[in-house]
Parts: C-alpha cells; structure tokens; sequence
C-alpha cells in the first residue's frame, strides 16, 4: 500500500547490493494514467522529484539517487500513461500494421522496452524495479503480468520481493499476519511468487510470526526479512544485512557473493545518531495539510537535504511546519505580530518552491522578518522569487512589486514569465513544458556561493556549477540593475547572464540571506550533502 516503504526499500535493497561491488539500475513504475508526475497536486501526490533530463517524477526516484548517490536517467521511471501513449501513438502511425492491437502482447513488450533500454543505457549488472500501488489492484495488474512474463523467459534473472504490513491492532496487541497471507495468495493468482517478504511493522517480526507467513506462504522463514520502524530511513540498508539480505538475493539471482563495504554508510549512519546539538529551522510552506493530517512528504527532499547537511556538521536538524497562511493579511494585526515574533526562537528559515497564489503574503511577510530580524534564510525557486519580491517592496519602496503569475497588472513586475513559456501558457500546454531538469549557471567570485561550492568540492575551474529546474517565471532583467544597487546580489547567473540563478545578501548585511532559482535539495545526498544546505545550516548554527 502506498507509504508502507516500497521506495526506500528498492533503494536500500540497490544500496546492499552495490556495497557487494555490483553496478545498480533502479526503476519505478507508477500505475497512473498521468504522463508523468508534474502535473499532479503536491498534496494529491507528494513531492515532483525532477531528474537532470528534467524528466517529472515520482518522489521514489529522489529516494534511489540519494542511496545509490547517482543520476538516474529518464529511462528508468514508466507509468501507466507513458505506456499506454506510446501504444496508442504507434498503432495511430499503423506501427503495428493494422494488428488488432490489445494489452497482451502489445502493452507488455512495450513494459520490456522500456525495462530493456534502461538496462542498456546504464550498462548495469542488477535492475531493481519497483511496482507501485498494492497488489490486487487493477491499476498495477498489467506490470504485475509483464512482470510474470519476464520470469518465464527469463527464470533464472529474476526473482520477486514482495512489502507487505503486518498491523498490530491497539486494542489487540497482537501482530496480525493474515493481510500478509492474503496479498501473498493474490500474487500466486497472478502466477508471481514472491522468494522474498520484506515485513514491515511498527515493531520487529518475531520467530512465530515468521513461520505462520513461511507454512502459508511456501518461502522459507531465513526469506523472511523483519522491518521494523526506525528513526533514520538510512538505516535500512544496515538492519537488512543483519538478516543478510544482499547474500540471499545473490544467492537467487545465483550471482557471486562478494565482500560487502558498508563502512562509508555506517560513518554517516553513527555520525546522524551520534548529532546531539539542535538546530531549529523553519519550513514555511502551504503544501502542508490534507484533512487533519501533515504532509511532511511534500518536501521530501528538503527535508532530507537538511538532514544531510546537519549530520555532516555534527547537527541535529529540528524541522517544524508554518503554514504560510498564518502570517498572511487573513491573520488579524495582533496575531501576525505574535506568530512573526514567535519566529525569532528559529535559527534558520526556509521557503521551498510552490505556484500559485496561496499564501504568498504569508511567506514575503516570513522572508522579512528573516532579513531584517538577521535569521539565516534559505528560498528554493519560488523562494527566491519571493524573496527578491519582498527586497524589491521593502528596499527599494516599489510598493506594488510582485510576479506576473500573480499579478498580471503590476506597475512593478519584478518577476516575468520567460519567454519561451507564453505561447505554452496560451495553449494550455502545461505538461513537462516548464524549464525542467539540469542547466549550468557561472558563479561569481566572492559571493557565499562560490564559498559554499568550493567547500562543498562542486565548483568547476570556469566557476560554473550544474543544477536541476523547475519554473516558468524569472528575475524581470529591467529591475536587476536596481536591485543591485541597492545591494541584493545575483551571485549565480545563466552563462549568457540573461537568467538570474542565485541572489545572496553580502554576509556584511547578513549572515546568510540566499535564494536560488533552482532546486538544489534534488542533488543532495547523505554521503554528499548539497553545499548550500551546508553553508544554510552551518550558518544558522553559527559555525565558523
């Protein structure tokens, strides 16, 4: 079932695996009808998770990156939509010479292709794929048929592992095994196996419970593998070698059992445990509630990019959730003075990306009290964009200043959509049209940037770095020079200067005051945190 930990589990299955010295292909395939994830709500669906092709996808893929710490390329994400489009536009071309064109064979040996020009294009040794949504679901039934298929060809190159809950109703205090049972014979009815069953449950699989699933089950109870709920999701990977997971896969896969090397891992691993000092940091953001729930997987990637950054500085991030709103004109005087009083017990602020006209106030109302109040601040995109709103309002007195998303009329529209995206607008192509995946940007010398990139080892000799976009709208090139002036640098420019990619306050006006245009939380990783991240964080721990 969706959130039970199919993503991290694929990843640290990949992470196990690629310690034996094996190279790893991680895919997802989702079962929507979407063509890709970029259109969907936030809240609808998680976190957009963009790919250096600038391919939009499913926040999963983030999860294989940061494990493997590799680029993953576009061929390995497939949905439903994705398939069924490339059948439809081929029988339109008669690429199927006027067969009657049906799901069997037709829409899995498109499955295959795509399996097949993923393995190709990475030249790996090992593909671990994953099936989203829950067995039993006519959504998913076609991948789980090709998937099938792709055993009988190929017996001895797949195998399957299934994650199945094992609830311990509260009024009960018993774990159930009996949905997991159940999902097991429903894969059987599809003619899949499972040879693997990754239990997951709020606390470890005990021995009777083990062999309760493996009598019902016919999978030996040592392919039983307990995962508990844990702290760190990068954990993982060391709770299943200690039921030596890697070894059995390879092992079925009938592959060399090769030395495993964990080490750099458990470094990181101890040192993310081992972080006692807190830093607060605030998320301003309005991707936040559905219902009476928190959606903290909105920014997943943020969220995991602070914590790369804390443990890497021996810190331990403490994260809370502002709805923007509540700073916004809808809050009465004296409780918008309150809740941005209350923000001085923070020592660090972010504003992620977003669209739309939903709490805007809230957050330039936030990106104010930061810069003036002296609390490091940190905007992602529409982050930046806001901030060099706020800058442009309060600095330079353009009362009106603001983005033409918003306000189409402003007499001072600091922030334009490019030009390229108009007549996209106009036609109401809205999918995978925006500037998506990596660009170069040239980083000026001097600036917090070029320090952070440098520490961080990521800088190229000609001071240009690589970072993944997602945005339709940028800095109005008529307010640049105004802007400058009255002292907001853009320390990261397009190489053509025509973008504006980073804007910084000088640490002599503040001790850290950045936004950037793109998403840097889409190449961080916990082995290789995202410099920016680091100065963020270093910098709202007063770390020198």
């Amino acid at each position: 079932m969706s959130g039970v930990g199919k993503g991290v589990t694929a990843s640290s299955i990949g992470k196990i695996l690629q310690a034996r010295g094996y190279k790893i292909n991680p895919m997802k395939i989702d079962p929507y009808l979407n063509v890709d994830a970029g259109t969907m709500n936030p809240i609808e669906h998680g976190e957009v998770f963009v790919l250096d092709s600038g391919l939009e996808c499913d926040q999963d893929m983030g999860n294989y990156e940061r494990f493997l710490d590799i680029s993953v390329p576009h061929e390995n994400y497939m949905t439903s939509g994705m398939v069924y489009k490339h059948v439809i536009d081929k029988e339109r071309a008669l690429g199927y010479g006027g067969k009657c064109v049906d799901p069997v064979p037709f829409v899995c040996e498109e499955i295959f292709r795509r399996i097949n020009a993923s393995t190709k294009k990475t030249g790996s040794d090992i593909t671990v794929i994953e099936i989203g949504g829950t067995v039993g679901e006519y959504q998913n039934a076609m991948f789980v048929e090709a998937a099938r298929v792709l055993k009988l060809r190929h017996p001895g190159d797949v195998i399957f592992v299934l994650v199945s809950y094992l609830p311990v109703p509260g009024k009960i205090g018993e774990m159930k095994t009996k949905p997991t049972q159940a999902a097991v014979q429903t894969m059987n009815s599809y003619g899949v196996h499972p040879d693997i069953i990754i239990a997951r449950a709020d606390r470890p699989l005990d021995d009777k419970r083990k062999e309760k699933i493996a009598f019902s089950s016919n999978i030996p109870a040592d392919n039983i593998i307990s995962a508990p709920d844990i702290e760190s999701i990068y954990d993982i990977p060391l709770n299943f070698e200690k039921d030596n997971l890697s070894a059995t896969l390879l092992k079925l896969l009938k592959l060399p059992v090769r030395q495993s090397n964990l080490v750099d891992w458990q470094k990181m691993v101890t040192r993310v445990k081992g972080a006692k000092d807190e830093v607060r940091i605030a998320i301003v953001g309005k991707y936040f509630k559905t219902g009476d729930f928190v959606l903290s997987d909105v920014y997943l990637s943020v969220i995991e990019s602070l914590k790369h950054a804390g443990s890497s500085l021996g810190k331990k991030v403490k994260i809370d959730w502002l709805d923007s709103h509540d700073y916004g004109s809808a809050s009465s005087p004296q409780v918008l003075a309150k809740n941005l009083k209350d923000l001085k017990k923070y020592q660090g602020i972010l504003v992620p990306g977003g669209f739309g006209e939903r709490g805007v106030e809230g957050k330039i109302k936030v990106i104010q009290f930061a810069r003036e109040n002296k609390i490091p601040y940190l905007g992602l995109c529409y982050g930046m964009q806001l901030a060099v709103i706020e800058f442009a309002r309060h600095v330079l007195n353009l009362k009106d200043a603001h983005t033409t998303e918003i306000n189409p009329s402003t007499k001072n529209p600091v922030i334009v959509i490019m030009d390229e995206q108009r007549k996209l607008m106009a036609e109401k192509n809205y999918g995978g049209t925006m500037r998506l995946g990596a660009y170069p940007c040239v980083i000026k010398s001097g600036t917090i940037a070029e320090e952070a990139y440098k520490n961080g080892g990521r800088l190229a000799k000609n001071n240009q770095i690589s970072e993944r976009h997602r945005h339709r709208f940028e800095v109005n090139p008529a307010f640049i020079e105004k802007l400058q002036a009255k002292g907001l640098m853009f320390s990261g420019t397009s190489p053509d200067s025509v973008l504006m990619e980073i804007a910084e306050l000088p640490r002599t006006k503040h001790p850290f005051f950045l936004g950037s245009q793109f998403h840097p939380e889409f190449k961080s990783s916990p082995l290789n945190p995202h410099p920016l991240f680091v100065e963020f964080v270093r910098s709202a721990s007063k770390i020198k």
